[in-house]
């Protein structure tokens, strides 16, 4: 998988946080019923970026900690969690080395971003923080390249101007997820796929595609091309101020040991 330029990922922090959909809460309240996120847990939010889970999870009652390895993209999540009254606690380290005390959680959990890890050494990490039995929830929430839809549409787009991109189409992330996690000594117990219907305003579907890995990778000048090129698309093929762009929502979890 192509690398992402750091700095320029961080730098698109603030459109992450405003025009990206946050992770459905329906299947944030199914890891409550699988004991992730309950009231009053100690809860870890790995790779947080703008606070997508940790955020909701607070507002659930959980003590929660979102780790990030960009300050730009915790930043964003401090000012959505003051904005929402969510209290969190905010810790600028990598997910395979976060620096924080053995069996520090009884939960962790990971939203769109364990593809981004060394998830092997993430897996061991997370074990390392968690009590024993302590449970890991991994979740992905991608759009869905359904022909003719603006995620379809949208991806297609996508690859004219970045033919090195290697993460389109329908990808299946749990299999490698749940060899990882398993060889750290974790027993998966639950997963499952859900594919919805996610409304956007459209300029927020731009602005979500611009502020993608896919496009923040580009030169600047091919950024702005693309950007061109998807605004015309999209008053052509998708006029009006709202899309409905498919997605798919993937998640396991596992217990630890113990």
């Amino acid at each position: 998988m192509p690398a992402v330029d750091g700095d320029r990922f961080g730098s698109r922090a603030a459109d992450y946080a405003h025009h990206r959909a946050e992770f459905p809460a329906d299947a944030v309240d199914r890891l409550v019923g699988h004991g992730v996120g309950r009231p009053g847990q100690r809860l870890l939010d790995i790779g947080c970026g703008t606070g997508t889970l940790a955020r909701q999870f607070a507002a659930r009652g959980c003590l929660v900690t979102g780790l990030d390895v960009d300050g730009r993209m915790l930043e964003a999540a401090g000012s959505l969690a003051a904005a929402e009254g969510a209290e969190v606690v905010w810790v600028e380290a990598p997910a395979e080395r976060t620096g924080l005390p053995d069996g520090s959680f009884e939960a962790v959990a990971a939203a769109q971003c364990w593809h981004w890890f060394d998830g092997l050494a993430a897996a061991v990490e997370v074990r390392r923080l968690l009590v024993p039995g302590g449970l890991l929830a991994i979740g992905n929430f991608d759009w869905l390249p359904v022909p003719g839809s603006v995620s379809g549409e949208s991806e297609s787009l996508i690859q004219a101007h970045h033919p090195a991109w290697d993460l389109g189409g329908v990808r299946e992330p749990l299999p490698e997820a749940i060899e990882q996690v398993e060889k750290a000594g974790f027993t998966v117990f639950e997963t499952w796929v859900e594919d919805v219907d996610v409304p956007y305003a459209t300029e927020s579907w731009r602005r979500r595609i611009g502020g993608s890995a896919a496009i923040v990778n580009l030169e600047p000048a091919a950024a702005e091309a693309f950007d061109r090129e998807l605004k015309a698309l999209l008053d052509e093929r998708f006029p009006g101020d709202e899309v409905e762009a498919p997605h798919r929502v993937s998640v396991l979890v596992a217990r630890a040991p113990g």
